[in-house]
């Protein structure tokens, strides 16, 4: 039994109208239409990998993963009860409205929202992006990776690893210099495909967001340079500058997103062959690049002070 993507996620919204232009003019995903509050986006043959519903709030509601037949979901659902975690199981009219077979809902130990699912529909529909982009990778890999933060890491860790996910990279990142920096924890997951992880926990307070960030894969380094330029030009907030990460290899930046969660944007990854990875601890999360906002804001804070001490 194991976990086999990330098929699609359900994210709440009180501005649709922002999502819309997020996800089909930076991004660059496919508009597949839209009723009664929900708006659906694709970035490939299946029928939606986004579904955003009209809400109250500005919330990640849930990341779906995929399993490979009902006797597996019934197996993941049993290892979700037995953690303690709540289940609800979808209806048929969901499950319709989600192009799966059946599906049920959950959370982690840290209260992310989750939903697995099995029997998955794709169709002959082109994907063609109104932004251009030459196409995202997905296929056996999912539609990317999602970040959750796990205020009670070790608890969340050990979830993942009950239900099917594995270990892909477990370090522990220091943001200073400073001697008493205790670090942080992270875990980066795989399911049973080559992407290097399909989920990863970080040790950190839980956003209101719901999500820490959501990753794509573009076809090519030019798919991401030009949505760094949509995002500049539309003066969307960048959160990390162009960089290549140590772990996974990608090459990519950050942007936040309406729901005020990140989005990365990559290409280029390594591709792992889960049944034989063995788990790494890089000590560094980025090769090279990736200025976060905060770095920015501290460095020109620093600046400013040189300048007025001068």
């Amino acid at each position: 039994m194991g976990i086999k993507a990330l098929g699609y996620v359900v994210i709440e919204t009180a501005k649709p109208a922002e999502w819309d232009a997020f996800l089909a003019d930076i991004v660059g995903t496919m508009r597949a239409g839209s009723s009664d509050g929900v708006a659906l986006y694709r970035i490939d043959d299946r029928p939606f990998r986004f579904r955003i519903e009209t809400g109250k709030r500005e919330h990640f509601r849930a990341a779906a993963y995929e399993v490979g037949d009902a006797q597996e979901l019934a197996e993941v659902c049993e290892k979700v009860a037995a953690a303690g975690r709540p289940i609800e199981e979808g209806t048929t009219d969901e499950a319709r409205e989600r192009g799966v077979a059946a599906f049920f809902r959950t959370s982690d130990p840290a209260g992310n929202g989750l939903e697995f699912f099995h029997g998955d529909v794709r169709d002959d529909v082109a994907f063609v992006s109104p932004a251009g982009v030459s196409g995202f990778v997905t296929g056996d890999m999912g539609m990317g990776h999602t970040v959750f933060a796990a205020p009670n890491f070790t608890e969340c860790h050990e979830f993942y690893r009950n239900i099917g996910f594995h270990d892909t990279d477990i370090p522990r990142f220091h943001f200073s210099d400073a001697a008493d920096d205790p670090g942080m924890g992270f875990a980066f997951m795989h399911a049973d495909n080559g992407r290097h992880h399909s989920v990863a926990l970080g040790e950190m307070p839980m956003p209101p967001s719901g999500c820490v960030h959501l990753m794509l894969e573009m076809k090519a380094q030019a798919d991401v340079g030009k949505c760094h330029d949509r995002m500049r030009l539309a003066k969307v907030p960048e959160s990390a500058s162009i960089g290549r990460h140590v772990n996974d290899q990608t090459f990519g930046f950050y942007m936040q997103c309406p729901g005020g969660f990140d989005f990365e944007i990559g290409a280029d990854p390594l591709v792992i062959d889960p049944a034989s990875w063995e788990p790494t601890a890089h000590l560094v999360p980025s090769e090279w690049g990736h200025v976060w906002a905060w770095q920015k804001a501290l460095e020109e804070q620093d600046q400013k002070e040189r300048e007025e001490g001068a």
